[in-house]
């Protein structure tokens, strides 16, 4: 038994099928088989049920790869505590981010990343939280920057910045030209949100919810810049983060409006696992990021 068995086998139960997990592992499908053959055998344990069309799991099976998870998790960890005391900002980074984030802060930072650490090779991932948590969780990915959501206390957390939450609207609304607006203004408003799933949604429907506003059923986005073009088509109005829109406030038939002060807000953080060996590499992103990021915040003001 080694380590790459243990991998194949974890592969083939999140896959359930041999030819993709072998694709996944970069091996063919008969090598896969024969190696999870060989571990049945090792074991003196059946794993799993073959048929042509799908692969099940057997119990014993379920808690050998729960177990062999934990064992390549705890491997890779081994790995990353020689490496920080090395060269703790050299090496691979795999950081997962959420989509209401990647693409406005990734402009900011890399070229910054890049240029104070030269040795650091980054891997960037943008999926939705409760898929990044699943990751960071199994070792697929380092560390994550995200909005802050209760529920994440078992993970160490970096807070990086504060993030307010601004009005967008047509440009020929009839609040075009307000300087600030107070939350409450919106009281009975039809606001454009999000599809389930990002947790930017729940955010702002907390905020609409508590000032009396109404969620906008009709249509719902998959994308921050899906809501800014109903916006400019002038279907309504909605949130958006701060930076994901421009200094000047206005663009493309869109206004941006702040809000008067409790501005509602979000708390972005980077979350790792607390027995990362990466720690001193997180401290120093982190620092980074919330250099970055504040003096471009600092210039809305």
């Amino acid at each position: 038994m080694n380590f790459r068995d243990l991998e194949y086998l974890v592969a083939l139960e999140e896959l359930k099928h041999f030819r993709k997990a072998a694709d996944k592992c970069f091996v063919s499908q008969p090598t896969l088989s024969g190696q999870i053959k060989k571990l049945e055998e090792e074991l003196n344990v059946q794993l799993m049920e073959r048929s042509s069309r799908k692969v099940i799991f057997t119990p014993a099976g379920i808690d050998i790869v729960a177990k062999a998870k934990t064992i390549l998790l705890e491997a890779k960890s081994l790995k990353e505590i020689a490496k920080s005391h090395n060269e703790p900002m050299s090496g691979t980074l795999h950081i997962g981010l959420i989509p209401t984030i990647a693409p406005y802060l990734l402009p900011l930072i890399i070229p910054a990343m890049k240029e104070a650490f030269p040795d650091l090779q980054l891997y960037l991932h943008e999926n939705q939280t409760q898929v990044l948590i699943k990751q960071l969780e199994e070792g697929e990915l380092d560390c994550l920057i995200l909005a802050l959501l209760p529920g994440m206390e078992q993970f160490k957390k970096l807070d990086l910045y504060e993030e307010p939450l601004e009005l967008a609207l047509s440009d020929k609304h009839a609040w075009a030209e307000q300087r600030k607006i107070n939350l409450q203004e919106l009281s009975g408003e039809h606001v454009l949100m999000l599809a389930d799933g990002h947790c930017l949604r729940d955010q702002a429907l907390g905020f609409c919810f508590a000032a009396g506003a109404i969620e906008d059923n009709s249509f719902k986005a998959t994308s921050l810049e899906t809501l800014r073009h109903m916006i400019s088509a002038e279907n309504g109005l909605t949130l958006l983060p701060q930076l994901a829109i421009p200094l000047s406030r206005y663009q493309s038939g869109v206004k941006y409006i702040p809000f008067k002060a409790p501005a509602p807000s979000r708390k972005v953080t980077l979350l790792s696992r607390n027995n990362s060996a990466r720690q001193v590499c997180f401290d120093q992103l982190a620092s980074l990021i919330h250099a970055a990021v504040q003096a471009r915040l600092d210039e809305y003001l």
